[in-house]
């Protein structure tokens, strides 16, 4: 308790109001979905979310079964990473489940500022692109994929049409 006639900083007295409403695990839930991609690395953050904290446990969603057996093995350097972070007391175990990450994480395609490879397209090709792409899990695969795609019309010199009554 602080003496009579001293300030209590902003930070101090909002901790120990999450504390008594019982807000905290909410809290660092928020903060960790926040800089998730900062604290576990690309790869990592590529193919899990973490969805919540209950009973000091952070369940994780993972994309599929193989990042699942892989989270079995960083789950160790993982939760000293996450406890360094939120702090022993709350966060004592990490569990996973397969299921389908948030689809706001997807990444917007990367842009080329190089003119020569800059491809013209048009919100159709785009939108064609997108379409053939979906079905590919892996988010850099998927978009590395994307841009070559989208760069093979201004890649293909134009062929010249051939008459349809000569045989090749």
């Amino acid at each position: 308790m602080a003496r009579p006639g001293t300030l209590d900083s902003f930070g101090t007295i909002l901790s120990g109001l999450s504390k008594r409403l019982g807000l905290e695990s909410r809290l660092v839930e928020l903060r960790l979905q926040h800089q998730w991609r900062n604290l576990v690395g690309e790869p990592m953050a590529s193919h899990t979310w973490p969805a919540h904290i209950r009973f000091k446990k952070l369940y994780l969603i993972v994309r599929n079964s193989v990042w699942l057996q892989q989270l079995t093995f960083l789950k160790p350097a993982l939760l000293t990473k996450l406890q360094a972070e939120a702090g022993q007391e709350l966060v004592t175990d990490i569990v996973g489940r397969v299921g389908e990450l948030p689809s706001d994480l997807e990444a917007p395609p990367p842009v080329d500022l190089n003119p020569d490879t800059q491809a013209l397209q048009s919100e159709g090709s785009w939108a064609e692109v997108v379409t053939h792409t979906t079905t590919i899990q892996d988010p850099a695969l998927r978009d590395r994929f994307r841009e070559v795609i989208s760069r093979y019309p201004a890649q293909v010199p134009p062929q010249p049409a051939r008459d349809p009554s000569r045989a090749p």
